[in-house]
């Protein structure tokens, strides 16, 4: 289930990183660039919070 959440996470951060790529060189409108951007930003956040733990006793 850990590796499931951590592939669509990192798929949501490359759909933020490839989407304004595509944008600057013209492959995508800016309308289809921002909801490409929602979009991963919903993938990242909607599964990066169950498979990244905060260790309390590292900071110690």
């Amino acid at each position: 289930m850990r590796t499931a959440l951590q592939t669509i996470s990192f798929l949501g951060l490359a759909l933020t990183v490839i989407a304004p790529l595509l944008a600057w060189a013209g492959g995508i409108s800016l309308e289809t660039n921002k909801t490409l951007l929602v979009a991963g930003m919903v993938l990242w956040f909607g599964t990066a919070l169950f498979w990244i733990k905060h260790d309390p006793s590292a900071n110690a």
